[in-house]
């Protein structure tokens, strides 16, 4: 889940310790980039990563927190500002009409949810949270998500608007809500263990990382254990891979599991894992050139891999990441 939004107190705190950036960086496994975003408040930060910082600053986790009674005056004003303008932005369209609208677009646009989050500056995490209408936008993050659709901001509200009238949005909002749902009924499992067998629901992960960028995935041998989302309980065949390439660039954590099905059919515009060979994998993503003949496209730098009529065993489905 994540917690902090904007502003925050890191920064104070990290400067009282003598702490650099880019020693907080290097403690948290991230970028200095994804640092100096996070202490502006452009880059949110997740439960663990956020304890992880009080650690290291050797501070209680709440003084974190922007607080009127403990927070330097501008600071707080600079959040009250944020605040009433993420409102103002959301107001005409609501979370959910604009996060339906998004995921409509992208997927007009056959843009899978990595190319639109890496070309807004965003995390996945972030990303995908706003698609589901579950998070606000700032008018910053408004552009560049305008800007990875290639749109007009006037232009990208403008056709929200039309769509939202059209009713073109109501069958999307309906599958957020059940899917936002579904994985609150697996938090919950999780946290209270009252259910099911939370032990018959982990699976082992594999991956280490393999030349330009390839996963090796050998399933003799497991280095931890994850636990299967809530949508994923009735699947037998799915496995785990971490998310060990950079050819992703900073998009996803390296310590991301990606949730494979083998016997899901991957289409255009889907997740997968193409296997070169028994244990050499690649994460692509599907598509379908001029002709009409699907390849997997790999990111950083881009590489085509067609696929032949006898690649399609060979090819994985993604059908879930934990980040």
């Amino acid at each position: 889940m994540e917690e902090i939004v904007f502003p925050n107190q890191i920064r104070i705190h990290r400067k009282l310790r003598g702490v650099s950036m880019q020693d907080l960086a290097d403690k948290l496994n991230i970028s200095l980039s994804a640092i100096s975003k996070i202490e502006k408040g452009y880059r949110r930060l997740n439960q663990e990563q956020l304890i992880s910082v009080a650690e290291i600053l050797d501070c209680p986790l709440q003084e974190l927190y922007v607080n009127e009674q403990n927070s330097q005056q501008e600071v707080v004003l600079a959040w009250k500002k944020e605040q009433e303008r993420r409102q103002e932005i959301n107001k005409s369209s609501g979370l959910k009409v604009l996060g339906a609208a998004l995921r409509y677009i992208r997927n007009d646009k056959s843009l899978t949810l990595i190319e639109v989050a890496e070309r807004a500056d965003m995390t996945l995490s972030v990303y995908h949270r706003i698609e589901m209408g579950q998070r606000e936008v700032s008018d910053k993050e408004y552009k560049n998500i305008a800007r990875a659709l290639s749109m007009e901001l006037d232009d990208l509200k403008a056709e929200i608007k039309r769509l939202d009238e059209a009713g073109a949005l109501e069958e999307i909002i309906t599958h957020n809500d059940t899917k936002f749902k579904v994985n609150n009924m697996n938090r919950m499992i999780v946290e209270h263990n009252s259910y099911i067998d939370i032990e018959a629901l982990k699976i082992p992960v594999f991956g280490i990382s393999g030349i330009d960028g390839s996963i090796i995935v050998d399933k003799t041998s497991s280095s931890k254990e994850a636990t299967k989302p809530a949508n994923l309980f009735e699947k037998r065949d799915v496995y785990g891979v971490s998310l060990c390439t950079r050819r992703l660039g900073s998009i996803l954590s390296n310590r991301a599991v990606m949730f494979v099905a083998p016997s899901e059919v991957a289409s255009v515009g889907d997740i997968a894992l193409y296997y070169k060979n028994e244990q050499e994998a690649y994460v692509v993503s599907v598509r379908e050139d001029e002709a009409g003949k699907l390849y997997g496209l790999m990111w950083n730098p881009e590489e085509r891999i067609y696929f032949s009529n006898d690649d399609f065993n060979k090819i994985h489905k993604v059908v879930d990441i934990a980040l």
